[in-house]
């Protein structure tokens, strides 16, 4: 007879669940069954506990004590009632009335003659109500071995508990093996051909110049021969550099995606821990596995938590426990031994305060500088997180990427996560362009906060300041392109302009200048229109002075000063605390930046005293609609200034 081919099927379910995995809730549940079972099927109840006197004038006087046993050496006496006398005394024993005695017992001092006492009431009773008498020495060995077995037994078994649950918290459980002495362990996550990840470079948007060098290393383990061949050797590890989100991490994730070898992964900061030594023996455990694992990467993520520069590390000590990680992974990666076919990949957004030992040829052979998305990487970005997002028809992502410069990926996602939440919110059915200008509203200037109570006179001296800015860009035009205007309070601030600043390499002399006076409109404006000025351009002011400094110090745009940089790009000032320039310098940088900003400043009050009337006109539309703009400032000064090539 043919078996049915279903029937495989239909027993594989169970073949999953059978046997079911040992789990300690067992023994558990064991001993409270069977503790319930002896409880409610028992017909006996402990004897209780009574005195003498009362045994003697109640008990014996009235015929129903069949038997005493005195205990010598714990000066007890138990007492044994006759069968049909047993029900005298079923009130005392609760309803639980046993059928083997003792059913009382009693206690005794050691001045306590049982023979003297017993014999002689016995003695005074009839024949027939006269009990016999037993004396006899008891052990209680059960006792005696709970004594010495179950509490060492008990007291072992929570050191191995409080140890395993040690064990877990420092991530011991993953296969590291005993306990606290695990605790030397490497702590890398391993993903090889059973437990892959599934991010592959499809889903790494953008960071193109990335991809290609760090394809190049997984190519190499793949087809080592087509490099070996020429004699060529391929680099022993590759550090990437970039700000915080912009897909470093991501990067790593997709070359344990790609590559078909083992990938361990670990954080720079699973090194350093608080026992002496730690850091280091897990170094050599990492690289003793990876080369058990070769060829294979090492990702280490976050370098700079054990990577710091030796002569930057607090408190100057060269016995500190970071240091001796450093210097064992510094012998790890290119020490005495050979690690063949290890590569190590490590990513941090501060390599500037790196070792420099770590940074030289023969152990980061190659920086991947991974930067910020430029518009068709975020338009790449853009396309990748909106593939699980319901969008209107015909929505326009080119233009979302233009609305984001200088946002990472990590702030696109966000983005999007952030529009879908407010779309949910207005209960719409689909996302809309809105939804994402309201995302990145919020992303760049937190919560409207629209019940924050402010008084007439100051809402018009923020509609002014605010005026004031788009009044001032929009008649530079070098300055920042405007994008809106509004007075709605959002975070710490009570009113808001967003630009959409021109993605270029370099900026000019011209351009800083007039970037400055747009940014000194608002304060300019409260002057001109209330003949004072107020803390409201504290954030404004902080930025033009940083500016201003810059000018003069580092890119050499002053003409007294002339073409001298202070800034120290490599950091490498050590331990001098003091400024690379004399006090008069100082004292010519300082009125230098005053000049700037003077200029900066006037330059934009003029501006506002020529536009006075479009200027007070936007004003006033500001402070009826809150929120403008660039078509409105356009229906109001006209056409915007084409910058001069």
């Amino acid at each position: 007879m043919e078996i049915p081919k279903n029937n495989n099927q239909k027993k594989k379910p169970f073949n999953n669940i059978w046997p079911p995995k040992f789990n300690i809730i067992w023994i558990y549940v064991i001993l409270i069954g069977g503790i319930a079972y002896m409880w409610t099927t028992s017909n006996t109840s402990e004897p209780i506990k009574s005195d003498w006197l009362k045994v003697k004038e109640q008990m014996i006087e009235n015929g129903d004590v069949e038997k005493i046993v005195f205990i010598n050496n714990q000066n007890k006496a138990e007492v044994f009632i006759k069968k049909d006398s047993l029900d005298k005394y079923a009130d005392q024993f609760k309803g639980r009335q046993p059928k083997y005695g003792p059913q009382f017992y009693f206690i005794v001092s050691q001045n306590f003659n049982p023979e003297e006492q017993f014999v002689q009431v016995r003695n005074s009773l009839p024949e027939e109500s006269r009990f016999s008498l037993e004396t006899e020495e008891r052990t209680n060995y059960f006792g005696k071995a709970i004594e010495w077995l179950f509490f060492p037994v008990l007291i072992i078994g929570l050191w191995i508990f409080m140890f395993r649950r040690m064990n877990k918290s420092m991530g011991g459980g993953s296969g590291q093996g005993g306990g606290i002495f695990s605790v030397g362990k490497s702590q890398a996550k391993l993903f090889d051909k059973e437990n892959n990840t599934q991010v592959t470079f499809k889903d790494v948007a953008g960071l193109a110049e990335a991809k290609v060098e760090v394809m190049e290393i997984v190519d190499f383990l793949k087809n080592p021969k087509k490099y070996t061949q020429l004699g060529g050797k391929i680099p022993k590890g590759a550090l990437l550099v970039g700000p915080p989100g912009t897909g470093k991490t991501l990067l790593a994730k997709a070359v344990a995606g790609e590559a078909n070898v083992p990938f361990f992964s670990i954080s720079g900061s699973d090194f350093v821990e608080m026992f002496v030594g730690v850091g280091a023996s897990r170094v050599r455990d990492l690289f003793r596995q990876a080369k058990e694992k070769a060829p294979c990467i090492v990702f280490i993520d976050e370098i700079d938590a054990v990577g710091r520069a030796r002569s930057k590390n607090a408190g100057f000590s060269s016995n500190d426990e970071r240091e001796n990680t450093l210097n064992q992974l510094l012998t790890e990666m290119d020490g005495f031994g050979s690690n063949s076919g290890v590569i190590i990949l490590a990513a941090t957004n501060r390599a500037d305060i790196l070792d420099k030992a770590l940074m030289r040829a023969g152990r980061f052979d190659r920086q991947i500088h991974v930067d910020l998305p430029e518009l068709k990487e975020r338009e790449e970005i853009f396309n990748v997180h909106l593939r699980a997002l319901k969008l209107i028809d015909g929505f326009d992502i080119a233009f979302l990427a233009k609305q984001t410069p200088g946002f990472s990926g990590a702030d696109i996602a966000n983005v999007c996560n952030e529009a879908a939440l407010i779309a949910a919110r207005k209960n719409k059915e689909s996302i809309d362009k809105q939804d994402f200008l309201d995302a990145v509203d919020r992303i760049i200037g937190g919560l409207e906060k629209r019940s924050k109570i402010i008084s007439a006179s100051e809402k018009r001296t923020i509609a002014f300041h605010e005026a004031g800015h788009a009044t001032v860009s929009w008649k530079l035009p070098n300055a920042n392109p405007l994008l809106k205007v509004t007075i709605i309070p959002r975070g710490r601030s009570l009113g808001a302009a967003w630009y959409l600043p021109e993605e270029r390499q370099i900026t000019t002399k011209e351009q800083m200048l007039e970037e400055m006076a747009a940014t000194l409109g608002g304060r300019a404006a409260e002057e001109i229109i209330n003949n004072k000025v107020s803390t409201g351009a504290l954030n404004d002011l902080e930025k033009v002075s940083k500016q201003a400094y810059a000018m003069v110090s580092y890119f050499g745009m002053s003409d007294n000063i002339g073409n001298v940089s202070f800034y120290d790009s490599s950091e490498n000032s050590g331990y001098n605390l003091g400024k690379p320039y004399s006090e008069k310098t100082a004292e010519m940088i300082d009125a230098e930046v005053k000049s700037i900003i003077d200029g900066a400043y006037q330059r934009a009050k003029d501006i506002l005293r020529e536009n006075y009337e479009g200027f007070n006109k936007l004003a006033e539309l500001l402070l009826e609609k809150e929120v403008i703009f660039s078509e409105d400032l356009e229906a109001i000064f006209g056409e915007r200034l084409k910058k001069a090539n």
